[in-house]
């Protein structure tokens, strides 16, 4: 999986408890995606684990994570 330094530095770090895997799943099979108006694509997955959507944002290129938080406000497709 491709990351920013974004991601390895300020994300990861403030949310530990955030897997690698669900990040890739989020990429691979969301329930939802959309792009934003700079491009960047918003992938979303539920986390049994969390019991909560998790958020999951890529670059342009939709394999390079940026960011990734449970979204609270995400009620599912």
């Amino acid at each position: 999986m491709k990351t920013t330094r974004y991601f390895e530095e300020q994300v990861l770090p403030r949310r530990p408890y955030i897997q690698r895997l669900w990040c890739e799943q989020a990429i691979r099979d969301p329930i939802h995606r959309e792009i934003q108006p700079d491009g960047r694509i918003r992938h979303w997955i539920f986390i049994e684990d969390l019991g909560k959507y998790l958020r999951v944002v890529t670059l342009e290129d939709g394999e390079t994570v940026l960011n990734a938080f449970p979204d609270r406000n995400f009620k599912g497709p």
